[in-house]
């Protein structure tokens, strides 16, 4: 696990570790968003999330990508964190047609409306990958 920073807790450390897992270059622009809200933000939030329970042995970081789109497109409220998290997903070894049979089960048990909100986020995901060549199919 690579340091960002020795100025920051080892806590935020890892959260930050674990981020550039999911997107390179995530880390600074994440912790420049925080950091512009609040000095105790980012460790507050990312030390949690990501340090505190992402970061636990019990679910590998697929299938915990994987968990992390059904949630996000179930609840239909979160857009950008949703696309980022395909984006990553799919950084994890995820593919489109992994993230495709997700959205589809969510219109089952979230309903349509959630299930086209996030068919919008994963067509922007896949163009991601499709312009910048990083795709990684699993």
């Amino acid at each position: 696990m690579s340091t960002f920073n020795s100025e920051i807790s080892p806590r935020l450390n890892r959260a930050l570790a674990i981020l550039e897992q999911l997107e390179s270059g995530a880390p600074e622009r994440v912790l420049k968003n925080l950091n512009d809200f609040h000095k105790d933000a980012a460790d507050l939030i990312l030390g949690f999330s990501f340090a505190d329970i992402v970061a636990r042995d019990g679910i590998d970081l697929k299938t915990r990508e994987m968990m992390t789109i059904a949630m996000l497109s179930a609840m239909g409220t979160a857009a950008g964190q949703l696309e980022f998290h395909m984006r990553a997903a799919m950084n994890c070894g995820v593919s489109r047609e992994e993230i495709i049979e997700i959205v589809l089960q969510v219109s089952v048990y979230a309903g349509v409306p959630a299930a086209m909100n996030a068919i919008t986020a994963a067509k922007k995901a896949f163009l991601h990958f499709s312009t910048s060549g990083d795709e990684h199919e699993s």
